[in-house]
C-alpha cells in the first residue's frame, strides 16, 4: 500500500458477523477481514450483546488498518442488521442485551398499540404493518416486563452499526433505511410520528436522530480513537441499514427488476417511487437514494436453513461443526423434487410468507426410499418455495432477478431458484465486495467525491459480473403441484404448534 493512498473503512455488522473492507477511493477493496459474532437463544428469545460487536469492530478495525496510517483512512461507514432494540443507558452503555429482529416477543403489545392507532392508519404512516417483531412493540415490552432496565433507558438504537457510531461519535443517530423498520418512523417525511409515539406511550427523547446515510454522524472521539486505530476527528458517515447497502449494490432500478438476498434471513426487495400499500407481507423502507423507495418481502429463514443442514450434513459424517462441501456433495447426487419430500423452512418461525413466531420447520413426504440428499435438497427448496410466495407479493412481473449473500455461494441452491420461479437467475460474483461499495458510495457521497447514488450504480457496469442460472423448463413445471402442495402446509398445520 502507498503512503500517498487514502482510504474508507466499509463494516457490515451483521447477524452473525461483523465484517470489515478497507476501501479504495476507486471503490476497491484492498482487504478484508471479519469476525463471527454469537447470538444467544433463550426461551425463545434472540437477543446479542452490543459489546460483542465493539469488541469484534476494534479488533477489526486493528487488522484492517495495520499498516495504514491512521491519517490515510478519509472516513468510517457503516451498514447493519436492522429492526432491532438497543437500550442504552447515559453513558451509551447496553442495559441489556439487544433484541433482534428476529425475536417476535412483543406480539400482545403489537396488537395493542394496532388497536389504538388502527392497521390502515399504522401502515399509512409506516408503510408497514405492526407486529411483535418491531422494536417500537419491544419497547413497550421492555417498559412492561422489565421495568427496571426500562427505567435506566436513556436512548434506544435500531441497528447494529448505530451501536458501534455511537461509541466511535458519541451520538445517537440512526439512517432512514434502518429506522424505517422501528414502527415509529413517518417514511414519507422522514421523521418520528409523534402520534405513533403517543400511541405507545414512548418520548421522543429515547429515539436517535435521523439522519440521510451520506449525512455525516461525527467525528471519532479521542478514546475509541485509542481502542480501534483511527486518527481522532476522522468522519463517521450514517451508513445504512443492510437492505439499503445490498439493494443498492444489486443495481436494481425498476418495476420487475428484483434482488433476493440469501443471508442469515433474507428478503426479496424491488425499488419503487413510493411505498406498496396494502400488499400482505410486503415491508417498505426509505431508500439511500432520496424519493425512492425499497420495498420487501422479508424471510426470517433463508442462509441459516442452509447453515443449519450444513450441520446436519457434518452429523450424517461423524463430524462436529457445519460441513458445507459435504452439503454440496450431497445436493450434488440429489433428485429433482426431492422425491417428492416437501420440507417447511421455518427454523426459527417467520414473518414472512406466514406472520407466526410460533411457526416450526416440518418436513412431509418421507419414505423408506428418502436419502439424505433429498432431506438436504427438499430443505433448500422449501426456501425457494417461500422466495416464490415473496414475488407473487409484489407488484410487478418478474423481468430480472438477481441473488446476493453467502447463499449464493451454493451452486445447487442458485439452480433450484431458477427452477422453482422459472426464472433466469443472475448471481454476483463478488456480492460482499459489491456491499462494501454501496455502504462506501455514502461516504464518498458525504465527501463530495461523487454527485450521487446513480453515479455509483452507473459504474458497476450492469450485471457482466454475473453468474447466470436459466431455468429448466421440465423441472418448473415438475415444481408446480409441489409448490401448490407447499402453500397450503403452514394452514393445515397452524393449530399443531
Amino acid at each position: 500500500m502507498t503512503q500517498e493512498m487514502r482510504y474508507i473503512a466499509a463494516f457490515d455488522a451483521g447477524t452473525t458477523a461483523v465484517k470489515a473492507a478497507l476501501m479504495e477511493e476507486s471503490g476497491r477493496a484492498v482487504r478484508t477481514v471479519s469476525e463471527d459474532i454469537p447470538t444467544f437463544f433463550e426461551g425463545g428469545f434472540r437477543e446479542q450483546d452490543p459489546r460483542d460487536w465493539w469488541a469484534a469492530f476494534c479488533r477489526l478495525s486493528r487488522r484492517l488498518t495495520d499498516d495504514v496510517p491512521p491519517d490515510r483512512i478519509e472516513a468510517v461507514v457503516m451498514s447493519g442488521q436492522m429492526q432491532d432494540l438497543i437500550p442504552l443507558d447515559g453513558d451509551l452503555e447496553p442495559v441489556c442485551r439487544a433484541i433482534l429482529y428476529s425475536d417476535g416477543r412483543a406480539q400482545e403489545q403489537a396488537a395493542r398499540l394496532e388497536r389504538a392507532v388502527g392497521a390502515e392508519r399504522f401502515e399509512e404512516i409506516t408503510g408497514n404493518r405492526c407486529d411483535g417483531s418491531l422494536p417500537l412493540p419491544k419497547l413497550v415490552w421492555l417498559r412492561e416486563e422489565r421495568p427496571e432496565l426500562f427505567a435506566r433507558t436513556r436512548h434506544i438504537l435500531i441497528s447494529s452499526k448505530d451501536y458501534l457510531i455511537a461509541r466511535l461519535t458519541g451520538a445517537c443517530i440512526g439512517d432512514v433505511t434502518a429506522c424505517s423498520t422501528a414502527g415509529a418512523m413517518d417514511i414519507r417525511r422522514k421523521r418520528w410520528s409523534r402520534e405513533l409515539l403517543d400511541a405507545a406511550g414512548a418520548e421522543e427523547t429515547l429515539f436517535p436522530r435521523l439522519l440521510a446515510s451520506q449525512e455525516r454522524a461525527g467525528g471519532v472521539l479521542p478514546e475509541a480513537a485509542a481502542a480501534c486505530g483511527y486518527a481522532p476527528g476522522t468522519p463517521v458517515f450514517a451508513g445504512t441499514g443492510d437492505a439499503g447497502a445490498t439493494t443498492l449494490a444489486s443495481g436494481i432500478a425498476a418495476p420487475g427488476q428484483y434482488n433476493v438476498n440469501l443471508g442469515t434471513s433474507g428478503w426479496v426487495a424491488a425499488v419503487s417511487e413510493g411505498p406498496l400499500a396494502g400488499q400482505s407481507g410486503v415491508f417498505n423502507l426509505a431508500a439511500m437514494p432520496r424519493g425512492r423507495y425499497i420495498n420487501v418481502v422479508p424471510f426470517l429463514n433463508a442462509g441459516n436453513v442452509h447453515g443449519w443442514m450444513a450441520g446436519l450434513a457434518a452429523g450424517f459424517a461423524g463430524r462436529d461443526g457445519a460441513d458445507f462441501d459435504r452439503l454440496g456433495a450431497l445436493l450434488a447426487g440429489s433428485r429433482p423434487s426431492s422425491g417428492g419430500v416437501l420440507f417447511l423452512p421455518y427454523l426459527t418461525g417467520e414473518r414472512f410468507p406466514v406472520l407466526d413466531p410460533a411457526a416450526s420447520g416440518c418436513c412431509i413426504g418421507l419414505t423408506p426410499e428418502t436419502t439424505a440428499a433429498d432431506l438436504a435438497r427438499a430443505a433448500l427448496e422449501g426456501v425457494a418455495f417461500s422466495i416464490r410466495q415473496g414475488l407473487e407479493q409484489l407488484n410487478a412481473a418478474p423481468r430480472s432477478v438477481s441473488l446476493i449473500g453467502g447463499g449464493a455461494r451454493e451452486t445447487a441452491w442458485c439452480q433450484i431458484l431458477a427452477d422453482v420461479l422459472g426464472q433466469e437467475i443472475a448471481v454476483f460474483q463478488d456480492a460482499e465486495q459489491l456491499a462494501a461499495m454501496a455502504v462506501a458510495s455514502a461516504a464518498l457521497l458525504g465527501l463530495g467525491r461523487i454527485e450521487s447514488y446513480e453515479q455509483f450504480t452507473a459504474a458497476l457496469g450492469g450485471t457482466e459480473c454475473c453468474v447466470r442460472y436459466a431455468p429448466r423448463p421440465e423441472l418448473t413445471a415438475a415444481y408446480a403441484p409441489l409448490y401448490g402442495k407447499f402453500c397450503r402446509l403452514h394452514p393445515a398445520l397452524r393449530d399443531l404448534w
